[in-house]
Parts: C-alpha cells; sequence; structure tokens
C-alpha cells in the first residue's frame, strides 16, 4: 500500500524513535498538506526514512497520530481487527469479562488505537470516537465491535467537546445491533450499578475507579464518609458494602445524585445516607463552618487542569480542596484526594496535598496511593496515559 508521506523537520523524529505516537504541526515540514482529515500517512523524517504510519488531523495542532511504527504495515480491516483483538484478550487477562461486568475494552493510545475509547456495559460498548483517524474508519470499527461474541449493542457518546479540535461535530446515538436497553445494569465486586449511557458523563460510569473503590471499601468499616463529587454513588455504595455508619454524597448533578440514590437502594442500603446538590467548594466550607467532622472524606473532582495554562489556577483548586477535606476530618480521619488530569504528575499532586495539610493545621502520613485501574493502562512511551492520581492520607 503506498500512503501519501508526511516529512518531519530535522531533529523532530526523537519522539517517535521512543514510539511516542504524537506528531505536532511544529514538527512537520509540510504541516499544512492537504491530506484528507483521517487519511493514513507515510511519517519520514528529514531525509526520507520511512518511521511510521499515521492517522492525518488537518484542523488539530495534534497534526497526526500514529497507527504503527511498523512504516510497511497496512492499515486496514486486518489491523483493526488485530488490535481490538489484543485489547480484548488483555481484559480477558485481567479477569474483566465477567458476562454481566463492565470495564474499558479500548483505551485510546495505549491499545494501538488512538482517538478510540470503548467502554463495555455486560453486552453493550459505548463507543467514543475522539480522532479525524478513529472516526473515518468508525463504520469498520463498528462491524468489528459486532463480530464480538459478547457484543449486541455499540452505542455511540461523541458528544464531547474535543471533537471540536479535530474538526469534528459531536454526535451520540445506536451504531449498530440491538436497541440500547432502557435500564442498563453491570455487576463491580459484587456490588450492582446502572448506569445512564445516554445522557451520562464520559460513557456513563467511572471504570477507572474500579481498584480506587475497592481500597474505600476496605477503610470504611464504621467510619462516617463525606463523598464528595459522588457522580453516581460508586464509592458511597463501596463504603456501604465496607461497612461504613453513614455517608454524605456531595455533586453539583441533580440527574446524578438521583441515579446514586437508585444505586444506593439497588444494593439495600436504605438508609443512613444523604444527598446534597450544589458547588463542592461552598458546601464543603458550609461543612467546615458548621463545625462538622468525618472519618473518611472522599475527593474525587472532574479534570481541574484542561491544558497547560490551566496548571496554577487547576492546582490552587486541588489545593483548595484538600485543604477543606482536612480541615473536616475528625482526629484518626482519612483523606483519599484525586486529581484525574493529565497535566498533573504524582510528585507535584503530593506537594499541593501537604500544603494543604499546612494550611489545615494537621500532620498528614500517607497510607496509600491509587491510580487508574488496569483496564486503563498507561503506555510506556505516553507518559499522558497515565493520569489518574490519588493519595490516602491519615491525620494525627
Amino acid at each position: 500500500m503506498s500512503y501519501p508521506r508526511c516529512e518531519l523537520l530535522p531533529g523532530r523524529e526523537k519522539s517517535l524513535l521512543r514510539r511516542h505516537p504524537w506528531i505536532f504541526s511544529g514538527a512537520l515540514k509540510n504541516g499544512d498538506a492537504a491530506f484528507a482529515p483521517g487519511e493514513t500517512v507515510l511519517v519520514c523524517d528529514h531525509k526520507g526514512q520511512a518511521l511510521a504510519v499515521a492517522a492525518w488531523s488537518p484542523e488539530s495542532q495534534l497534526r497526526a497520530r500514529v497507527w504503527s511504527f511498523d512504516a510497511a504495515e497496512v492499515i486496514d480491516g486486518g489491523f483493526f481487527r488485530k488490535r481490538i483483538h489484543a485489547a480484548v484478550q488483555l481484559r480477558q487477562t485481567l479477569g474483566l469479562l465477567d458476562p454481566a461486568g463492565g470495564c474499558r475494552l479500548i483505551y485510546s493510545e495505549s491499545d494501538g488505537l488512538p482517538g478510540l475509547i470503548v467502554d463495555r456495559y455486560a453486552n453493550v460498548a459505548a463507543v467514543q470516537f475522539t480522532g479525524a483517524g478513529a472516526e473515518k474508519f468508525r463504520e469498520l470499527i463498528t462491524e468489528i465491535l459486532l463480530e464480538l461474541p459478547f457484543i449486541d449493542t455499540v452505542y455511540e457518546r461523541s458528544d464531547i467537546p474535543v471533537r471540536a479540535k479535530e474538526g469534528l461535530p459531536e454526535r451520540s446515538g445506536l451504531l449498530g445491533g440491538a436497541e440500547l436497553p432502557e435500564v442498563l445494569r453491570i455487576t463491580e465486586n459484587g456490588l450492582s450499578y446502572e448506569t445512564d449511557l445516554r445522557n451520562g458523563q464520559k460513557t456513563g460510569f467511572y471504570f477507572d475507579l474500579r481498584t480506587a473503590r475497592e481500597k474505600v471499601r476496605n477503610l470504611a468499616a464504621g467510619k462516617r464518609v463525606l463523598n464528595v463529587f459522588a457522580y453516581t454513588g460508586g464509592f458511597a455504595c463501596a463504603a456501604f458494602a465496607g461497612g461504613a455508619s453513614s455517608v454524605l454524597n456531595i455533586d453539583s448533578s441533580r440527574p446524578a445524585l438521583l441515579q446514586a440514590e437508585k444505586n444506593l437502594r439497588l444494593n439495600g442500603f436504605e438508609n443512613h445516607w444523604e444527598n446534597r446538590c450544589g458547588d463542592a467548594f461552598t458546601l464543603l466550607r458550609e461543612l467546615v463552618n458548621a463545625g462538622e467532622k468525618f472519618d473518611l472524606v472522599i475527593l474525587d473532582p472532574p479534570k481541574l487542569v484542561p491544558h497547560k495554562g490551566a496548571l496554577l489556577k487547576g492546582s490552587r483548586g486541588y489545593q483548595d480542596l484538600a485543604r477543606l477535606g482536612f480541615k473536616l476530618l475528625a482526629p484518626g480521619g482519612i483523606l483519599c484526594n484525586f486529581s484525574c488530569s493529565g497535566l498533573m504528575d504524582a510528585e507535584l499532586f503530593q506537594k499541593i496535598t501537604a500544603c494543604a495539610a499546612l494550611e489545615a493545621q494537621v500532620c498528614g502520613r500517607i497510607i496509600g496511593k491509587m491510580e487508574q485501574a488496569p483496564d486503563h493502562p498507561a503506555a510506556l512511551a505516553v507518559p499522558e496515559t497515565f493520569y489518574l492520581k490519588g493519595l490516602i492520607s491519615v491525620i494525627g
């Protein structure tokens, strides 16, 4: 197969040689070439040596995403079947293909399929196309997913702002297979969760927090729990399963809290919980001013650092949250705080949390760390794929 060629400027091949799959417009000699969106191109160094095949995105500063570092590889149905089946095999090895369960089935660059996210909810595949290359092969990818023996429905949730950077419109709806069930239910670690695949955040459930929920469950016995940015109650259900005495959920989304209520009741947790809807920073300050105390505080905010220019502001937000969380802890209490911002590195996040403890006038010790679950593998050559950081800190 002969693909059109794009050529790198001198010295700009280093990241490709380290197997990093992103090529920005400033690295290309012909970055303004009139290739079609999603077209497969051959990436060459300034001497004409072929290095990779990639998907072209003329609207994005991230001008090309590498499909394969084998410059001779053909990007066709065989390529996508091989990559998708390899991703499925990994989840099988991890024990995540329980028929009633769910997991991230394909995680973009980490599974060699940049711009493609697939979450599995029992027999439903929820798909996001975030790059022009994946978008070009949308119908083929749908066809291959429906070939999997455990997938009956492929539903798209590409209604995400990041598509605008690729020149793509937001879109959602049935892509293929059976109609989406009205009620979609999965099980995780013995607990049941209903999710709103049509309207929920991302694809409706945060599979990346699977191992974090288990750690919270193991810490929760007898504790009064504050669950901030509670979404649909994953941490709340895990805490009660671990023997928590009570849970206060806080979230700005009323529909999310209504779903949290359903999930709590679905698992038989009828009492000793409360949902409060509102701005987390405001409600946390109100709790501090009221002298409230909790034994376990969970802070899992949305991405506060969406781009490099937001690092300072986002860092202040994480620090403010942790400070308020520490202030709300009873003696010997535990804080679990997270950052899902890829631009927030683990060392900086620990420093921010340490500063927050100083401001709250408490002495904290880290007793554990949390990260994204194994179905969100981080590619060794792509540090951006390791995004979720969490600390478990005890005071006193």
